[in-house]
């Protein structure tokens, strides 16, 4: 190879017309033939033996190109590789690479490989782990003779043979996945992979509502077995008197009207104890809105004691489980009720408690007692113009409620107790 380089302009390229080989130096060379093509060629010898390596043409591949090539080449043979086998190799490497991309792309067209995409895309928006979960679960288990089935052949015939099996054994999973099926599809073909015309054979209106019984309506709601709030005062001197951190946990739910999990993963960074304010973020509220609760004296005292344990790290929780980094068990509060011999009544049924105090005993309003429980009030219009929370409403609401519970406000009497009118105006 010779030594200077860049011997050729890009003008000289496109002008010259003389047949042979034209250096542009470092085994860079022009190769112009006798019916005036132009082409690239890399030129280098080992061993006392001539090799050549066709770049390209001319007229597709730059001077500029050539001459990357070119470098990339002599790079290869300053390394002991040919440039020629290094090139086979890459190709092969690239061929694969588009075969697999292409089995890829024909996988999608498989109902089982489309569902985990699905899945992977919209998982994050599913709050609760165990629906996640469930999503996959229904799926591998009772659809499992669609996992390897391209998704346009699945017919009307195949869902049913799936789901009759267990429409009537299982109808709660059965009628979940057939709707997970239909959302499956129903995404695939806006994807691409199924062509019109075509029908989604999971679909219940005007198709599968004529083959398969229709399931009973669901039975009335089954409510969480609450306390009647009559027994709270007396059951709050018992738990009083536990010393697990559990009885703390419930205490603090109880006294906020908060859901298990809203306490359990509670954090040192929501609490503001000066302020005697809570605020729960969006991500870990039922409805993805923060809630603000107004903390009462008696539950500053808990978190107070709870803090005296604690490094109060801001993301440590405030109810720290025996694993490190880890909250009480989901079971710590239930199984402290049953601990008492009150495994009849559940954690959630304290809302309920609450909101029958409220309801019975006291002229708080309805609106400002579902606000303290975060549950949404009116339709999308009435939310819009109502930005605020009550929380100065709220406050006096949880104080009244701290009262009746620890015991220092009348219970049982069956008297309604009234909401002075001043202190309605304060928390206007």
């Amino acid at each position: 190879m010779g030594r200077s380089l860049h011997k050729l302009t890009a003008k000289r390229v496109q002008s010259e017309s003389r047949q042979g080989k034209h250096s542009d130096g470092g085994g860079l060379n022009l190769v112009i033939t006798k019916d005036g093509s132009k082409r690239w060629v890399f030129a280098w010898e080992r061993n006392r033996k001539r090799h050549e390596m066709g770049l390209g043409s001319a007229q597709d591949v730059s001077l500029a190109r050539a001459r990357e090539l070119a470098s990339e080449a002599r790079e290869q043979i300053a390394a002991g590789l040919n440039p020629i086998e290094e090139r086979r190799i890459a190709l092969e490497a690239a061929i694969r690479a588009e075969e697999e991309a292409a089995r890829q792309a024909e996988n999608l067209h498989l109902f089982g490989v489309f569902a985990d995409s699905y899945i992977d895309t919209h998982e994050a928006d599913w709050k609760n782990p165990k629906h996640r979960q469930q999503w996959r679960n229904t799926i591998k288990t009772y659809a499992k003779p669609f996992l390897t089935k391209p998704m346009a052949e699945i017919t009307q015939k195949d869902v049913l043979a799936i789901l009759e099996p267990i429409w009537r054994t299982i109808p709660e999973t059965a009628g979940r996945l057939r709707g997970r099926i239909e959302t499956v599809l129903d995404a695939a073909k806006v994807a691409g992979h199924i062509k019109s015309p075509w029908e989604n054979p999971a679909r219940w209106k005007g198709n599968l509502e004529h083959l398969l019984s229709k399931r009973k309506s669901k039975k009335q709601a089954r409510h969480h077995a609450a306390m009647p709030f009559e027994e709270l005062p007396a059951f709050w001197q018992n738990l009083k008197k536990r010393p697990a951190t559990a009885a703390r946990a419930l205490e603090l739910t109880i006294l906020c009207a908060t859901r298990t999990n809203e306490t359990l993963r509670m954090t040192w960074a929501e609490v503001d104890l000066d302020a005697a304010v809570w605020t729960v973020p969006a991500e870990r509220m039922k409805m993805g809105i923060a809630h603000r609760i107004p903390l009462p004296s008696t539950a500053v005292d808990i978190l107070r004691m709870q803090a005296r344990r604690s490094n109060c790290d801001p993301q440590s929780f405030v109810f720290a489980g025996q694993k490190p980094g880890k909250p009480l068990s989901q079971m710590a509060m239930t199984m402290m009720l049953r601990r008492m011999n009150l495994g009849h009544y559940t954690v959630h049924g304290m809302r309920s408690s609450f909101r029958d105090y409220m309801g019975e005993m006291t002229d708080h309003p309805e609106s400002v007692v579902e606000q303290a429980l975060a549950h949404q009030i009116g339709d999308e219009t009435t939310r819009a113009y109502r930005r605020r929370d009550a929380f100065l409403k709220r406050r006096l609401l949880m104080t009244d409620w701290e009262g009746y519970v620890i015991g220092l406000s009348k219970r049982g009497t069956g008297t309604v107790k009234k909401m002075p009118k001043e202190r309605m105006k304060q928390a206007a």
